[in-house]
């Protein structure tokens, strides 16, 4: 009708307007000649006969037609509408049975000498068993992406999901493989395919994974689980779905650059399982594989559950449409959604225009993989050069220093501060940890800033400016943190200019059925301003935050979050709010206690990822102990056996660092947050105990 009715608004002046120039003109005529035209009488300007109002009809002509038209165009449009959603609904319902064709088929493949006269057995038999039992093997072809119980047998996957059809529990996938040959006849006609698998990998994909989650988390680190276990804590029936561009189920990240490192189990790199400062053994995952349900079980369990597909990367957001698109151009479709995509490791601009020779040399330190290629770097090389001096540089350079004890491996650590973590601690204790950490068997260079970087003689040579050259086999970059924020444009969200990352309101969402977490998020804090935090803690606050926040928690995130780093099992520290060197700063130092260590502290608290207890914890009202203390010196002037650091704003502390000091987080947690100046720190550091034997 709207069409009609846009037509019958251009046409209708013009044919006035055409009726008004032929009348004109025959007065024109008449004029001139100064006679009467003999045919004007008879001229009516329409078809119709003289006297039946031509001109009327004209008008009722051309609305009559655009009317048909404008009908008629609507109608097809309607009708094409109809027959194409119906097709998409056809196309919908019919994909788990697309599968049942191609899993007999490659069958066939698996046993090319006689293609012919086997293939119509294979593909006539199981195929109407397979079309009734679509649900049993729909969800088990995806199982497999989220039931790895270790990342080695990531890659080579894909096959063992037609092997898991049969058995329910997930868990038992690592056994069903090599019991599965030696199973009935069905079972043998699905074992078969399996080992042709990886060539018909791109088959199944359509069906991997449902069309559409309730609560979908992008990203599958410590802040999309902690997401997850919050949603379903809240809401017991969600269902969450967790895509992840790596082939792990969602893992810890500290254990990577500190415990695993000191394990003495050689297969440490196919288990992930490693023994914590306190003696006990756990692994990396935070879950293990039964936990989780399959992807494209998530619509049928009846209690929802939580299902992670792996080596999927989300490539594009539509928030109006409520949908994300992966990189096999595969949309699904959500509800609420949580953006906790990470960060991917920088890397230094003089070794990407190195060429390929270097890069393939060069370690950038963030995942699974990248653990076990530098262990492997580490046991067939015999030097290995750590560039940055941060968290991360330093504790790799003490893990792989103490391993070239027991071998000639030789470690170089080089950055551009006068000492290692110069940017956070204060120059007298940045010395004093260079000197630990050369201690390990670590050749640091300090105050070095590389020029060039470039392969001769099967060697790795790196020009610094001042014109020291260091020649090495392997290069590790520690060199910082860049924020994933690639689907910030097609979403259309705000990253901050300053300090990277999605911004988001206090209750951490960008939109309103968007949220983010965990180092992607630049939050407001309501203390210390806008803040980027990059830290295991931060994401599984953040996470459990923005899970609560989903369900309807509504909850600002005010949490002052912690980090650590320990420098082996005999040094560490725990950090919390602004740490930056430039700040001025206080000590207080005392002589430390056999307790007084990492692996003492995880004794005593019964977990190696401190944070864990450490979130929960609150403090009311921090008391200094009761016992007389004795005065804050340390007995020798270079000797920081523990102690606490504050950092000073304003004369207000925005920071804290406890050095070899552990359990005492929720203190220096109130101490930020109550904001208050304080006339002498010695007297606050008495809240922390540090003089206790």
């Amino acid at each position: 009708m709207w069409t009609c009715k846009n037509l019958w608004k251009k046409l209708a002046p013009l044919a006035r307007s055409s009726s008004t120039l032929c009348r004109q003109n025959a007065r024109g005529v008449v004029l001139n000649n100064e006679r009467r035209l003999p045919l004007v009488p008879q001229a009516h300007m329409s078809s119709g006969t003289p006297g039946s109002g031509g001109d009327n009809n004209l008008y009722y002509l051309l609305v009559g037609a655009t009317c048909i038209g404008g009908g008629f165009y609507a109608y097809r449009t309607i009708k094409g509408d109809k027959e194409r959603y119906q097709e998409r609904i056809n196309e919908i319902a019919s994909r788990p049975n697309k599968v049942v064709p191609e899993q007999p088929i490659t069958e066939a493949p698996g046993e090319q000498a006689a293609e012919t006269p086997q293939a119509p057995e294979p593909v006539v038999e199981p195929a109407p068993e397979e079309s009734v039992g679509t649900p049993d093997a729909g969800p088990v072809v995806e199982s497999e992406p989220s039931v790895e119980p270790s990342p080695v047998e990531v890659t080579e996957e894909p096959p063992a999901p037609v092997v898991e059809s049969e058995p329910t529990p997930v868990a038992e996938s690592l056994p069903a493989e090599t019991a599965e040959p030696q199973t009935t006849t069905e079972t043998e006609s699905a074992a078969e395919p399996a080992t042709v698998a990886p060539a018909e990998v791109p088959a199944p994909t359509p069906v991997e994974f449902p069309s559409h989650a309730p609560y979908l988390l992008i990203g599958g680190g410590t802040a999309s689980f902690a997401a997850a276990r919050s949603i379903r804590a809240r809401d017991p029936g969600a269902r969450v779905l967790i895509i992840t561009d790596e082939p792990d189920l969602p893992y810890m990240r500290p254990p990577l650059s500190k415990e695993l490192w000191f394990s003495d189990d050689p297969s440490v790199v196919d288990t992930l399982r490693f023994k914590q400062w306190n003696g006990k053994e756990r692994s990396i995952y935070f879950q293990p594989p039964s936990f989780y349900v399959s992807p494209q079980d998530l619509e049928k369990v009846e209690n929802g559950g939580v299902a992670v597909l792996t080596g999927k990367k989300v490539v594009h957001m539509d928030v109006r449409g409520n949908k994300v698109t992966l990189s096999d151009n595969t949309e699904i479709s959500y509800d609420k959604c949580l953006i906790a995509t990470g960060g991917v490791p920088r890397n230094l601009q003089v070794i990407e225009r190195a060429g390929e020779e270097v890069t393939k040399r060069t370690t950038l330190f963030r995942k699974v993989e990248d653990f076990k290629a530098l262990d492997k770097v580490s046991r067939d090389t015999k030097s290995i050069t750590i560039i940055g001096g941060g968290f991360l540089g330093s504790e790799l350079a003490c893990a792989l220093g103490r391993r070239s004890a027991d071998s000639d491996l030789e470690v170089i650590q080089m950055f551009p501060e006068k000492g290692n973590m110069g940017k956070v601690l204060p120059e007298y204790l940045s010395n004093w940890t260079t000197a630990k950490v050369k201690s390990e068997g670590v050749m640091v260079i300090t105050e070095a800033l590389v020029k060039a970087v470039s392969f001769k003689d099967g060697k790795v040579e790196i020009k610094l400016k001042d014109g020291r050259l260091v020649k090495t086999d392997h290069i590790v970059a520690a060199v910082g943190l860049e924020p994933s924020v690639e689907l910030a444009k097609s979403a259309g969200l705000e990253v901050d200019s300053d300090f990277g990352g999605f911004r988001v309101n206090a209750e951490l969402q960008a939109r309103s059925n968007i949220w983010v977490a965990g180092d992607a998020a630049c939050f407001y804090d309501i203390r210390l301003g806008r803040r980027r935090v990059e830290h295991h803690d931060h994401a599984v606050v953040s996470g459990r935050l923005a899970g609560e926040n989903m369900t309807g928690a509504n909850k600002p995130y005010w949490h002052q979050s912690m980090f650590w780093s320990d420098l082996g099992p005999d040094v560490g520290y725990e950090a919390i709010g602004i740490v930056d060197s430039s700040l001025p700063t206080v000590g207080v130092f005392a002589k430390a206690t056999a307790k007084d260590t990492p692996k003492a502290a995880t004794e005593k608290s019964g977990t190696g990822i401190r944070s864990e207890s450490e979130t929960e914890g609150t403090a009311s009202s921090p008391v200094a102990s009761s016992t007389p203390e004795p005065p804050p010196v340390p007995e020798r002037k270079d000797n920081y056996g523990k102690g606490v650091i504050f950092y000073l704003r304003d004369k207000v502390v925005v920071g804290i660092i406890l050095w070899n000091v552990f359990n005492r987080m929720p203190v220096a947690r109130k101490i930020i947050k109550d904001g208050e100046e304080h006339a002498d720190l010695n007297e606050v550091a008495k809240l922390f105990n540090i003089h206790e034997d």
